[in-house]
């Protein structure tokens, strides 16, 4: 481990013999946030340090992404969630408030039904419960994803993650993307873990005060996942962002930084 300050940073050894590359910013009570598909760490740069006034928050590498090994195999949501145990584990952190967006909060849903004793509070954003009863991305959209120009992919990419107005007067570099360096069996295990994602059953079982976040004009995960979410989850509170796309969390960062801080306490 490497450790600066209020800065650490690990490699954990999951129950499988992945390495995966975790990291450590700040102090306070424990704040785990995780990325969306085929993104490092460096999702959260745009607004990590606006939860470091009572928390520590706590990131990972996923298996294929940033500093961590890239198997060939070992691809889905509930695999990643068991690699996010293994890293509270190696901490010695016993609870923690876990905040994923995207795939990420796919991620979260099952670290919270499987692990209930390890999650404090849950914040679910821009995501979806999976399966046959959830809704899905328009067809038009996975085709321009799907397409043979990198760069063009890149530009829908953006415009699916931000308004026009808000990249307007924000150029980037934007750190929501997706990792460069990921190799394309480990992209693909990404996207095969993420369309195979369904915790439609076990979300009832979730004990965490939750809150769930849109944006109401997301076409990556539509924003009628949120109502699903919430009615399979027990009283979870809700909130869509008027205008906002998929990276709400950086497009309404104000807002909705604060009403995240408010609900973790």
């Amino acid at each position: 481990m490497t450790d600066t300050g209020e800065r650490a940073d690990s490699f954990v050894r999951t129950d499988d013999g992945v390495s995966v590359a975790c990291q450590r910013r700040g102090t306070g009570r424990p704040l785990v946030l995780l990325a969306g598909q085929a993104n490092n760490h460096h999702w959260w740069d745009g607004v990590r340090e606006d939860f470091h006034g009572t928390h520590s928050t706590i990131t990972l590498d996923y298996r294929g992404t940033g500093a961590s090994d890239a198997p060939r195999e070992g691809y889905s949501t509930p695999r990643f969630a068991e690699d996010v145990v293994s890293v509270l584990d190696s901490l010695g952190i016993e609870r923690a408030d876990v905040y994923g967006t995207s795939m990420g909060g796919r991620v979260a849903e099952w670290v919270a039904a499987r692990h209930p004793e390890r999650v404090r509070r849950l914040v679910l954003g821009c995501t979806s419960p999976g399966g046959p009863l959830a809704v899905e991305r328009d067809p038009s959209v996975r085709r321009a994803l799907a397409g043979p120009d990198p760069d063009a992919v890149r530009q829908t990419l953006t415009e699916l993650m931000y308004s026009p107005g808000w990249t307007a007067e924000h150029p980037g570099p934007y750190r929501t993307l997706g990792d460069p360096r990921m190799t394309p069996h480990a992209r693909h295990g990404h996207l095969v873990a993420s369309n195979r994602h369904d915790a439609w059953d076990v979300l009832p079982s979730v004990v965490a005060p939750t809150l769930v976040l849109h944006g109401d004009q997301d076409r990556l995960t539509p924003p009628e996942n949120l109502a699903l979410l919430a009615a399979r989850i027990p009283d979870a509170r809700t909130r869509l962002f008027a205008g906002a796309r998929h990276a709400y969390f950086e497009e309404c960062r104000d807002t909705a930084g604060a009403l995240v801080r408010s609900f973790l306490g």
